[in-house]
């Protein structure tokens, strides 16, 4: 510790010990203390609720934008903060570590936080793999099931990284964006990683046309959009064969190129369309982008894998990232179901696509706890990765509830298993609500082990949008009880998060 640390650490401890002097009992997040213009700030947690302060050594009043209650000692001052959003903007002002970076084509993991109180254990457990964190991960459908701001979910992120000191950068994103509207919002709020979802363009009938049909829909697509004629790009791809870097020789027919055509091509129109806008709206905004082909109803083949990128690259498009829809389920909330070794085939030629266009990264969409495909890709050690995990999060939070207050979690498990029907249409997912065992049956250590159950999970991943957003009038209440809960067994909860995500990251290293 130099002597500049030193000072740092003995100026902070005399302020902390004065302001907790004059609050009561309290105590200090260790990694959060950080000096900028002569004023230090640091954060700590009093009756289960976390407070901002910032301090003057000299007299000096605090700025005008911190307010809150005042302390005096000696010839200093400090301010007890709320975590409000105008003080996290001023954070953000202060501390360059606390804005969203480009992460670029490096190993990556998103931490999806429908709370906004996972972030700190997060981040412990991605500190020191490789992977560089991108928080702030909330798609539009997450925002509007959990009634939470993009620029409330950025502030969570904000306190997470300055409560744990996390100087290495993290990345924010806005996930499964559709519109010009969405992008307006999460740029807006400081995104920096823009998942683009083009799933309302896919044609997913065009395998099972006629040729002949097939033929009419390919001559009617927005050729002035692609900047091409039909003909034109049927010769360049027509009797084609492409060496990829793992030997693979990708090679297509007619068919292939026309149906792929008609399936993706306003696809790849819609992606320009935000590319481009994002570029003319938001000139000096960071922004990288990825691409999000995983919601249709079949596996992305490896030639429409190559069509795409090889028609955005024409087009100017560069991608951070790919999403394909890989062969087998990815299901919310549990393991792989499929092939392993199909996977492991299909991923290294996908993998040689991306590589052959810069390098992207191959997105695990629905990535929690895939556990066998972790296996899998960590094995293979080449090429870059992004996972997007969001809801074991919410299930790691339900785990320290049924631990803590079991009552409580048995009454959002009934509640959740009679919104099961409903909520989980926008799923693709097999769990039924006859294999989870009547709540009323259970006795605490039957409720908790209900969290490895994969029938079980799957209830309670699909219907965090109804038990959250206090829509119905059973469920009002649940999410300040449930959060009250999470603070007051803070501990408990961010060793369960931080153990998860440890899991979820171990078998890449």
């Amino acid at each position: 510790m130099n002597k500049s640390e030193a000072e740092l650490k003995q100026n902070s401890l005399f302020i902390v010990n004065s302001v907790l002097d004059h609050i009561g009992r309290a105590s200090l997040y260790e990694q959060s203390v950080h000096r900028h213009d002569g004023f230090i700030y640091l954060m700590i947690r009093k009756d289960a609720k976390k407070y901002l302060v910032v301090a003057s050594e000299n007299g000096i009043t605090v700025p005008a934008v911190f307010k809150g209650e005042v302390v005096s000692f000696g010839d200093g001052n400090a301010t007890i903060c709320e975590l409000s959003h105008e003080h996290a903007q001023a954070i953000r002002e202060r501390f360059d570590f606390t804005r969203a970076k480009l992460i670029g084509k490096v190993n990556s993991y998103g931490f999806g936080d429908r709370l906004g109180n996972a972030g700190p254990a997060h981040l412990r457990a991605v500190r020191g793999t490789g992977f560089m964190p991108v928080l702030a991960q909330q798609s539009i459908r997450e925002l509007e099931r959990t009634k939470r701001t993009a620029k409330e979910v950025m502030d969570a992120a904000i306190w997470s990284v300055f409560q744990e000191g996390f100087h290495d950068g993290f990345g924010a994103d806005g996930d499964h964006l559709k519109t010009k509207k969405d992008i307006d919002l999460m740029v807006k709020a400081g995104y920096t990683m823009l998942t683009i979802d083009p799933s309302d363009y896919v044609v997913n009938d065009a395998i099972s046309m006629s040729d002949e049909e097939v033929q009419d829909y390919y001559k009617k697509l927005p050729w002035g959009l692609l900047q091409d004629q039909p003909e034109a790009l049927l010769n360049r791809f027509k009797n084609t064969s492409v060496t990829l870097s793992d030997g693979f020789e990708l090679q297509t027919t007619h068919r292939e190129i026309m149906t792929g055509m008609v399936k993706y091509g306003q696809v790849i129109t819609h992606t320009k369309s935000l590319a481009d806008y994002i570029e003319s709206a938001y000139p000096e905004h960071p922004a990288e982008l990825e691409l999000s082909v995983d919601e249709t109803s079949r596996p992305t083949t490896l030639f429409e894998h190559y069509l795409i990128v090889s028609e955005l690259h024409r087009l100017g498009v560069e991608l951070v990232s790919v999403a394909p829809r890989f062969c087998g389920d990815f299901e919310k909330g549990i393991d792989f179901k499929g092939d392993l070794d199909q996977f492991r085939s299909e991923y290294k030629q996908h993998l040689a696509i991306a590589e052959k266009f810069g390098g992207y990264k191959l997105s695990i969409h629905s990535g929690s706890d895939k556990f066998s495909v972790y296996e899998v890709i960590g094995a293979l050690g080449g090429g870059v990765v992004h996972v997007k995990t969001a809801g074991t999060s919410y299930l790691e939070a339900l785990r320290t509830i049924a631990e803590a207050d079991p009552e409580f979690f048995r009454e959002i498990l009934k509640f959740s298993l009679g919104r099961f029907e409903t909520d989980k249409k926008t799923y693709h997912i097999s769990a039924g609500v006859d294999k989870v065992p009547d709540p009323d049956s259970l006795d605490e250590e039957g409720l908790l082990g209900l969290l490895d159950d994969d029938d079980a999970r799957q209830v309670l991943h699909v219907t965090f949008g109804s038990v959250l957003s206090g829509d119905l009038p059973e469920a009002k209440h649940f999410k300040t009880r449930l959060m009250q809960v999470l603070e007051e067994n803070e501990e408990l909860h961010e060793k369960n998060l931080y153990e998860h995500f440890k899991k979820h990251l171990n078998p890449f290293l």
